[in-house]
């Protein structure tokens, strides 16, 4: 690496590859595939590889797939991309615009696949040229909105023999050359919630000789989130909030059957695991007091994802020597869910948010909306900063002596 010019190196493939990588960005915009459809998009994918000389293996399922570049010498570093899109209707008036009815990417992932698709590509021929000191693996996750993604990775042997993963979600909030980091929770575990009540009915008149089954429902939504902020540490930032409610069909009758549904957010790995357990108990306590009887239906959505300090400190150098100075921002946690959680509960890793909005813009549009676009100059930003997150998690991963630089940087300013 000691006097390599690697922003030079990347100004040359940018140069070369940046108009085309924003085609194939439109391309998968204009043909998005939902979760476990991700054919067309995989192959796509595969073609750019193989073309490149590297050798994509598609997962089991038959979308997604994991590529290795490199060696088995040395580290190995793992960068993630989700390809999956959203069921909304596309509502731009962009010439890519979605061709697919009630189908779009409004959360970016089009723009995640293609920075590592361009990142691959560059680190594909550091490898030709002897110089990447490690392996970096490749991981096309499908399926990101619909849990189950990572986890097909995870069985496919993903991780294994990794050090370290890395991966970056588009920000509408932050400027274009920007990226937003932050040490610990940075998105929120995300599960489903599913109550069934039951009990005897009867006639709204005579609620004493029955079981006051609305009633008891009622209790159940508004003490059990009320229990579970005394039973659980407030600092967990765990969260139940009711999305659906359902219980009977006339005003004169106790209902024998009732339902809520929810989901439990938290920010704690801790709390996380214990949530299902306390809730369960919980529900009982109060489903008693009113002679019911309460079921739970308890699904496990994804975790959170919780940044490690030493690979935050990778993503700001990376951020800092490929981006300039005062391109790593703070960011703040989120309460949305992200299964990039299921990587962290295997290896060390950090997750970072890519600055989408065009410097001066204030009518960004917020994720998982039909009018979501995104400032196309944030693809090449984020193949520099995904390359230099690369290298300097390989050279840190080597222990180089301490007068041995992580990325060298020699470009002028």
């Amino acid at each position: 690496m000691r006097g390599r010019n690697l922003r030079g190196e990347l100004d040359a493939f940018l140069a070369e590859r940046e108009a085309a990588m924003i085609g194939f960005r439109r391309d998968l915009h204009m043909n998005p595939e939902l979760a476990f459809a991700e054919y067309r998009t995989t192959q796509r994918i595969a073609e750019r590889l193989s073309a490149a000389g590297l050798a994509p293996s598609i997962l089991p399922r038959g979308t997604g797939l994991i590529c290795d570049i490199g060696s088995g010498d040395g580290p190995t570093v793992a960068l993630r991309a989700d390809i999956d899109a959203l069921p909304l209707p596309d509502e731009k008036d962009v010439p890519y615009s979605s061709t697919v009815p009630g189908v779009c990417h409004a959360c970016g992932h089009d723009v995640h696949t293609t920075i590592l698709l361009g990142a691959g590509l560059f680190l594909a021929q550091q490898a030709e040229a002897g110089l990447l000191p490690g392996r970096v693996r490749l991981l096309f996750q499908p399926a990101e909105e619909l849990p189950g993604g990572a986890l097909e990775v995870l069985a496919a042997g993903g991780l294994a023999g990794v050090d370290r993963i890395f991966g970056l979600h588009c920000d509408p909030k932050v400027d274009v050359g920007k990226v937003g980091l932050k040490t610990g929770p940075i998105t929120s575990a995300c599960d489903r919630v599913n109550v069934r009540v039951c009990g005897p009915g009867g006639h709204t008149a005579r609620p004493h000789l029955t079981a006051d089954l609305v009633f008891g429902l009622a209790k159940i939504l508004t003490e059990l989130p009320a229990a579970l902020s005394r039973r659980i540490d407030p600092r967990s930032s765990l969260s139940l909030v009711w999305g659906r409610v359902e219980a009977g069909s006339v005003a004169n009758a106790i209902p024998d059957e009732g339902i809520a549904e929810g989901t439990m957010r938290c920010l704690d790995e801790e709390a996380w695991h214990a949530a299902p357990d306390v809730i369960k108990t919980l529900l009982e306590s109060v489903a008693t007091a009113y002679g019911i009887e309460a079921h739970l239906d308890y699904v496990r959505g994804v975790p959170p994802v919780v940044n490690e300090e030493d690979s935050v400190q990778m993503l700001a150098e990376a951020a800092e020597s490929m981006l300039g100075e005062g391109a790593a921002v703070p960011t703040q946690q989120s309460l949305g869910g992200e299964d990039f959680g299921w990587y962290l509960e295997s290896v060390p890793g950090a997750f970072a948010r890519l600055g989408t909005r065009r410097p001066g813009a204030v009518d960004a549009c917020d994720l998982h909306q039909g009018t979501f676009d995104v400032d196309e100059s944030c693809i090449g930003v984020g193949v520099r900063f995904m390359v230099g997150t690369a290298l300097t998690a390989l050279w840190e991963e080597r222990q180089p002596a301490v007068d041995e630089p992580l990325v060298v940087v020699n470009a002028e300013p």
